[in-house]
């Protein structure tokens, strides 16, 4: 069996070229803000892959998307082994699009430390009179950049969002910016509404696309993950203060209210962390992981 190396890893995911086809692995890593924990965080990697799944089969109606299989047995040899099978799929390759597309259905995070301060977010102005953790009257867009590893995503704006792909893509900056737009935010209604006959409030979530080889847009990475996303339990639902999630929440508050972490989580914190994807996995999905 010939060993293969990625040609890419990213914070959570290893990238391996499969000729005309990339393999995508998401590993038991964690990252909490832009920085990758010394803990692994078992079952999480399947987690990830196998709710991109569930996410990609629901949404081919509105676009397509890179998942080719998510069965180690459509892979070569070298995936046949254990830590491989369930977090592993097969995919498209696809010319990624620089810029991460952002929505936000509830004011929150970031979000809502802007909109305190001036009362937009992402030089969006919003309704006067918002409590954190508000729902928006409508879900907004607001993209951002791509950052390397260790450094930080920076917000743009939807006109900056159309100069960053016109740099890349000159004569379709326009045109891409405004389909991303659209299917970032119809992919959201569509799957929010879903989400909340399940009993979870999908706050926020990002995107990304790419180009196929015929330069048609593509849902690519993940999709509507506890790493990508801001997902509550609508039980309990209350404005007016942070909510309870099933994300990674959970470690970064922890890191917060203990500066000196050394980036490291202790186990109890790791065990509620994926005990809250496995959770959330299950109310969404119907099925045990």
């Amino acid at each position: 069996m010939t060993e293969l190396k990625p040609i890419k890893e990213g914070k959570v995911r290893e990238i391996y070229d499969n000729g005309d086809t990339l393999i995508m692995v998401a590993t038991d890593r964690i990252s909490c803000f832009d920085v990758i924990l010394n803990n692994q965080v078992t079952k999480k990697g399947a987690v990830l892959t196998q709710m991109s799944r569930f996410w990609f089969d629901m949404t081919q109606d509105i676009l397509p998307n890179h998942m080719i299989s998510v069965d180690v047995n459509d892979m070569p040899e070298f995936f046949r082994q254990e830590q491989f099978d369930g977090n592993s799929m097969l995919c498209r390759k696809l010319e990624i699009l620089p810029i991460e597309c952002i929505v936000r259905g509830y004011i929150t995070g970031s979000g809502w430390a802007s909109y305190v301060k001036d009362g937009t977010v992402c030089g969006i102005r919003l309704p006067e009179g918002l409590q954190e953790s508000d729902k928006l009257p409508e879900p907004i867009y607001t993209p951002s950049t791509k950052a390397e590893i260790g450094e930080h995503d920076e917000n743009i704006s939807y006109e900056q969002s159309v100069d960053y792909l016109e740099h890349r893509f000159p004569g379709k900056g326009a045109e891409y910016a405004a389909k991303v737009r659209d299917y970032t935010l119809a992919l959201y209604k569509k799957c929010a509404e879903y989400a909340l006959t399940r009993g979870i409030i999908i706050a926020d979530t990002k995107f990304e696309f790419g180009l196929d080889s015929e330069g048609n847009i593509v849902l690519a990475d993940e999709m509507l993950t506890p790493d990508s996303s801001r997902f509550w339990p609508a039980d309990g639902y209350e404005p007016g203060h942070a909510q309870p999630s099933f994300d990674k929440q959970f470690a970064r508050d922890w890191l917060k209210s203990h500066e000196e972490h050394n980036w490291t989580l202790p186990e109890e914190i790791v065990h509620k962390t994926i005990n809250n994807y496995l959770l959330g996995y299950e109310m969404l999905t119907g099925k045990k992981l």
